[in-house]
């Protein structure tokens, strides 16, 4: 670990913006239908619970990383093995965002710029901002958190003053009932983007006040995720359902048709830029759990002399895990059923198997 500390404030902030990258502006949910908002608000319940998991393993073992206190849980072998299945899943999706990202601005506003020049940019100065340490990146986003509300509240004036937005779209309510809504509640929308948190678990140590560790986590968690639905409503309400689920990137699509007074229009650099910061720090913080579990299992003194390698392992895997978006799209389906493992049972069992060996200890 390197001897840093960041604030609540700015792990506020780097969570607020984690948990909406790419979820702003990927089509997600729908399997709801027009309930998709309502089952995100189900979801967030849900990932409540599964904070409080997590908060009570790093209350118990506050010093360690992730990658730590499960060889202290599951024993020094078979914990060291599921660490290092951790910190690949982290550089997998790391890799994953990347690769959206790349996809988004080649198909809106840099069609004729390579997909390898944009993924290699992005990746470069994610790795010069984690070599200078989690402080930096935290002082940073508490800057980007800032600019990152005046960008929505911009985009959602001028989106909701166009006369675009029909709230009838979504109604009626619960057509189809709440099979649907639970059904994509959980697991997906439970593990993307709520479960996807556990990366925090690499950073709290870092936390100059451990104990405002929960009031900031949830915070983060509750306030985007309110975000995430209004976003989802307001994509159903300009668009309606069926041209949401055909679209690949419906906040941009939904943002484009504003056009006021034949002046305003062409908002959708505001989305662009949206996801550029999002996606930025959400990546940035994978990178980073990533090079810190790897250098505690493999016991370095410093992260610094892997983080440039695995930079390149993650342009590697952003431009290879996929030939097109719509197939990086369904293996995405198919690796949430994977990530239900990874981000609910096995926290869930580090948690019981702490438990009773705390109470075997004390007995």
């Amino acid at each position: 670990m390197e001897k840093a500390k960041i604030s609540v404030i700015q792990l506020f902030a780097l969570m607020f913006i984690f948990e909406l990258g790419t979820a702003l502006v990927i089509s997600y949910g729908t399997s709801a239908g027009k309930d998709a908002w309502l089952s995100i608000l189900l979801a967030i319940c849900g990932g409540v619970i599964l904070s409080f998991v997590y908060f009570i393993l790093f209350r118990q073992y506050s010093n360690l990383l992730l990658t730590g206190y499960m060889r202290e849980i599951f024993g020094k072998y078979i914990g060291w093995i599921i660490g290092l299945l951790y910190c690949l899943t982290f550089l997998y999706i790391c890799g994953r965002n990347v690769r959206e990202f790349g996809d988004l601005l080649v198909s809106s506003t840099l069609s004729e710029t390579p997909l390898l020049v944009i993924n290699i940019t992005l990746v470069l100065v994610m790795c010069y901002v984690i070599h200078l340490g989690v402080e930096v990146l935290g002082r940073t986003a508490e800057v980007f958190f800032v600019i990152l509300l005046l960008l929505g509240a911009t985009g959602n004036f001028f989106v909701l003053i166009s006369g675009d937005v029909d709230f009838h779209q979504i109604r009626p309510f619960l057509e189809h009932g709440w099979k649907p809504i639970f059904t994509t509640a959980f697991p997906h929308l439970l593990i993307f983007p709520f479960g996807e948190m556990i990366a925090f678990t690499m950073l709290l140590p870092y936390l100059n006040r451990p104990q405002l560790a929960k009031r900031g986590w949830l915070a983060a968690l509750i306030s985007s995720g309110l975000i995430l639905s209004w976003t989802i409503l307001l994509n159903i309400s300009i668009l309606g359902l069926d041209v949401m689920k055909r679209s690949t990137f419906p906040m941009l699509t939904a943002v484009g048709k504003v056009n006021l007074f034949d002046f305003i229009e062409r908002l959708d650099a505001i989305v662009v830029f949206t996801l550029l910061i999002t996606v930025f720090f959400k990546a940035s913080i994978y990178l980073y759990a990533a090079v810190i579990g790897i250098a505690d299992l493999f016991k370095l003194k410093t992260y610094h002399q892997i983080l440039f390698p695995i930079g390149t392992i993650v342009i590697f895997l952003s431009l290879t895990m996929a030939s097109s978006f719509t197939e990086h799209e369904e293996e995405g389906l198919l690796d949430r059923y994977l990530l239900v493992v990874q981000l609910v049972i096995i926290p869930l069992l580090m948690l019981v198997v702490s438990i009773i060996r705390n109470r075997l200890k004390r007995n």
